[in-house]
C-alpha cells in the first residue's frame, strides 16, 4: 500500500514539474512565411522579389504576454519608442499542444497554433492552418 501510494505521488510530481509554462512574457525573434516554402524553383527575378519583400519588413518588436488568469496581450513597439504602438488584449486556452486564441468580447477564435517546442526559455509554434508560418519566441524576464 505505502509503495502505491509513494508511487503516485512521484508520479504526479514529475508530469506536473516536465510541464512546462505558458505564463510570462515572450518576445519574437524569428519568424519564417509560406513564400519561402511555395517557391522553391526560384529563378533570378523570384530571388530579387523574395529578397525585397523581406528587406521591407519593419523590424518592430513584437512581445506577447500571456497572463495566469487566461487573458493576453501583445504589444508592437516601434523602435525609439518608449511606448507601444499597438496593444491587443485577448484571451487564450492552452492545453499542452495546442495555443487557441479568442477575441475578448465576443469570445470568438481569432487564431489557432500548433505549439512545436516550449521549454522555460524559449516557444515555438505553428500556424494550425498553415503549418509552414512558425514564429519563435523568447522569455523575457517581467521586471516591473
Amino acid at each position: 500500500m505505502k509503495f502505491t501510494i509513494l508511487f503516485l505521488f512521484s508520479f504526479f510530481s514529475i508530469s506536473f514539474v516536465s510541464g512546462q509554462s505558458l505564463i510570462g512574457t515572450w518576445q519574437l525573434v524569428n519568424q519564417t512565411n509560406c513564400v519561402d516554402d511555395e517557391l522553391e524553383d526560384e529563378d533570378e527575378d523570384t530571388e530579387d522579389l523574395i529578397a525585397d519583400m523581406k528587406s521591407r519588413d519593419s523590424g518592430t518588436n513584437s512581445v506577447i504576454r500571456f497572463k495566469d488568469n487566461a487573458n493576453g496581450e501583445e504589444n508592437i513597439r516601434m523602435i525609439g519608442s518608449r511606448k507601444s504602438t499597438r496593444m491587443n488584449s485577448f484571451m487564450y486556452k492552452f492545453d499542452g499542444n495546442n495555443i487557441y486564441l479568442l477575441d475578448k468580447k465576443s469570445k470568438l477564435l481569432i487564431g489557432s497554433y500548433i505549439v512545436e517546442s516550449i521549454t522555460p526559455d524559449s516557444l515555438i509554434f505553428s500556424n494550425a492552418a498553415r503549418a509552414c508560418e512558425m514564429k519563435v519566441f523568447v522569455k523575457v524576464s517581467d521586471k516591473k
